[in-house]
């Protein structure tokens, strides 16, 4: 393990397109990190940093394989311990980590998913960094609703911070439903620290501001989601397993409730009574309890990557967040150094009134649970995903385009964007060393700030 200390990286430069008619959007890298990044798909064992989601054990129902990867050859060594664990009383500031980064796993999955990607983010981000894998919501608990997963996420997180006295700021990086349950965590922990900053208004005038925009009392920076279903799964290339048939598409929704519980219906945005809007449409907005879309803007950088295509679970339109017209055939050309990440695109705020839940939309959802029809389904949902999408433009979006069409066996692409396991879906490599740099990218702009 490197004990180097916190190097400040080089100043980050645009790339030009590569003259491309289709090439349309600005690429960001770091000078100096680029060719690195492509020798970057070999880990290497002598530079990985303690694995804190081991100290801190926290136990929420599930049990971690940590015996079955070669990557324990990353796991702490004895003086990694000394130097890292939460629990030895270290007081010395430049060996503690200063920034939490939560990893959450996706649908009927466990921290075990994050094997690959917690010893490459060790390696290549440094000891101010503690790696957290989720553990709140592993297996058949993701099928209780993406509500109750943010609640218990939310929690898990609450005790990290309490026992990791020296973290600042922190992150959040998920995959697939994953990402759904983060967006629930974080409102939930930016609420309660709105709630304590109006208690501080009362009895210390003029410090409240010191807590707004908080994640559970950090500074927020980034919030990254890979293959998320953000717009739900319901409508044509949403789903693609279902291939666009008819029939199954007017299956999908009734029964997905009885396979996947409360979460079925929410992704397919058939929860809750007729008059009153899905969950996926409230997370597209701040509501009276829960201020969704303020705890997503409080993070400096927001990073949505997205499978172009072969990804059977989540389509390119929900994950990127985009309208069927705004799908643009994307290159086929990786990026220097990032393999199968072919396109980047940085989307502004776009004002308007935000997310609302129209009559027509009532209505809509009524008839798509009454009496279920393709016809019925189409008009509910495309009212809907309108509406979140307006709602969430609200923000500016990094989005990240991926193809894994060059693999062998491109159809692992859901499981390829996060590398699940390394003996199969290597092939996401690249992407992993792309979501690094661009966190070490922010951490240097941070870095920069605080020494002006």
């Amino acid at each position: 393990m490197s004990t180097a200390s916190w190097i400040q990286q080089p100043p980050f430069r645009y790339l030009p397109d590569r003259g491309k008619p289709n090439s349309r959007r600005a690429r960001q890298f770091f000078s100096g990190v680029v060719s690195a990044s492509s020798s970057s798909s070999s880990p290497s064992s002598s530079s990985c940093s303690c694995g804190y989601s081991e100290i801190l054990n926290f136990d929420f129902g599930s049990t971690r394989s940590w015996n079955q990867q070669g990557l324990r050859v990353q796991a702490m060594s004895s003086t990694a311990q000394r130097n890292f664990s939460l629990s030895k009383g270290d007081t010395d500031d430049k060996n503690e980590p200063d920034h939490l980064l939560v990893l959450v796993h996706g649908i009927l999955a466990s921290p075990s998913d994050w094997l690959y990607v917690e010893a490459e983010m060790k390696r290549r981000l440094g000891r101010r960094f503690l790696i957290y894998a989720s553990s709140s919501n592993t297996f058949t608990k993701t099928f209780g609703g993406v509500d109750g997963a943010g609640k218990r996420l939310a929690e898990e997180v609450r005790q990290v911070v309490q026992k990791s006295k020296s973290l600042k700021k922190i992150s959040f990086l998920a995959h697939s439903l994953g990402g759904l349950f983060s967006r629930h965590a974080v409102a939930v922990l930016y609420s309660a620290e709105m709630s304590q900053a109006s208690g501080v208004a009362v009895s210390k005038s003029g410090d409240s501001h010191l807590l707004r925009g908080r994640i559970a009392g950090l500074e927020p920076i980034n919030f990254i989601t890979l293959a998320t279903p953000h717009l739900g799964v319901r409508g044509r290339k949403q789903l693609p397993f279902l291939l666009g048939v008819p029939i199954l598409e007017k299956l999908a929704a009734p029964i997905a409730p009885f396979f996947v519980g409360r979460t079925g219906s929410q992704l397919f945005l058939t929860d809750g009574k007729a008059d009153k809007p899905p969950l996926l449409l409230r997370m597209a907005s701040d509501g009276e309890d829960l201020k969704f879309l303020s705890a997503l803007g409080a993070f400096r950088s927001r990073i949505i990557y997205a499978n172009v295509s072969y990804d059977h679970m989540v389509g390119w339109r929900t994950s990127s967040i985009r309208r069927e017209t705004e799908l643009i055939k994307p290159p086929r050309r990786s990026l220097d150094g990032y393999k199968h990440v072919v396109d980047v695109e940085y989307c502004p705020p776009v004002s308007s009134d935000g997310a609302h839940f129209p009559p027509e939309a009532a209505k809509a959802k009524e008839a798509a649970q009454s009496s279920p029809s393709p016809q019925n389904t189409l008009e509910y949902h495309e009212i809907v995903e309108e509406e979140m999408i307006r709602g969430l433009q609200r923000l500016g979006w990094k989005k990240v385009d991926v193809s894994f069409h060059s693999t062998f066996w491109p159809y692992l692409a859901h499981n390829n964007i996060h590398v699940k396991s390394e003996r199969l879906y290597k092939a996401g490599a690249g992407v992993i060393a792309h979501v690094a740099d661009s966190i070490k990218q922010q951490e240097s702009s941070t870095f920069i700030t605080a020494s002006l």
